[in-house]
């Protein structure tokens, strides 16, 4: 079981009950940050002390105050930390349950666990912490279809970003222009159309309002 652990969370609220849950596993070497840049800190200077930490937990969002931050999410740090420290065992603890967002998260980043804040998080937080010490990855049931190998869930940035841009009711043209504008690829107007048609079909969406909705409904935007 883990040892030293540091929680990332700007609530204190969340940070006591995540405390909490600790101290059940018998984990009572713990660390509290309240910003990204904080814990990033905290957890170089544990390394360079020869006592690190064991296990991060975080949050995703944080809220902007007066302090100028460099690392603004809990998926900023974990792809930090993960880069600098890859043998950290990371788990998110997150009001997130969206699926393409949880499997950046665990397939780009290396989070080993991602546990959703709701009625039975307190629970999964704690099978999570057990799972993540026996080297398993730990995916909340709202969102464990998140590594799903199905052909619904094997979507890149670019589809996400032009259904985005579609459920915000832009047309093909407007889409088309403002892809050209920030470099994306492919971003001609037939393109477009193609990749739209196809994702029609992969999806079986009778038309692209019926494409959004079920987008939507997976989690996926």
């Amino acid at each position: 079981m883990f040892k030293k652990v540091l929680i990332v969370d700007d609530h204190d609220v969340v940070s006591e009950g995540v405390l909490s849950i600790l101290n059940q596993n018998d984990i009572t070497n713990v660390v509290q940050a309240q910003y990204c840049d904080e814990a990033h800190l905290k957890v170089k200077r544990a390394v360079l002390d020869a006592e690190p930490f064991d296990l991060l937990i975080t949050d995703l969002s944080f809220k902007q105050d007066y302090q100028n931050t460099t690392l603004e999410s809990g998926e900023d740090l974990a792809a930090v930390l993960k880069d600098e420290f890859p043998e950290l065992p990371i788990i998110v603890y997150s009001m997130e349950d969206r699926l393409q967002k949880v499997r950046t998260l665990i397939n780009t980043h290396g989070v080993n666990g991602y546990v959703c804040k709701s009625r039975k998080g307190a629970l999964e937080l704690s099978q999570a912490i057990k799972q993540v010490a026996n080297q398993n990855i730990f995916l909340s049931p709202q969102v464990e279809n998140a590594l799903n190998q199905n052909n619904e869930l094997e979507i890149d940035d670019y589809d996400i970003e032009l259904i985005k841009q579609l459920s915000m009711g832009f047309s093909q043209g407007e889409i088309s222009q403002l892809f050209k504008s920030k470099k994306m690829v492919p971003s001609s107007l037939s393109s477009i159309e193609k990749r739209i048609n196809k994702l029609k079909d992969v999806f079986k969406a009778n038309n692209t309002i019926h494409l959004v909705a079920i987008l939507k409904d997976l989690g996926l935007i």
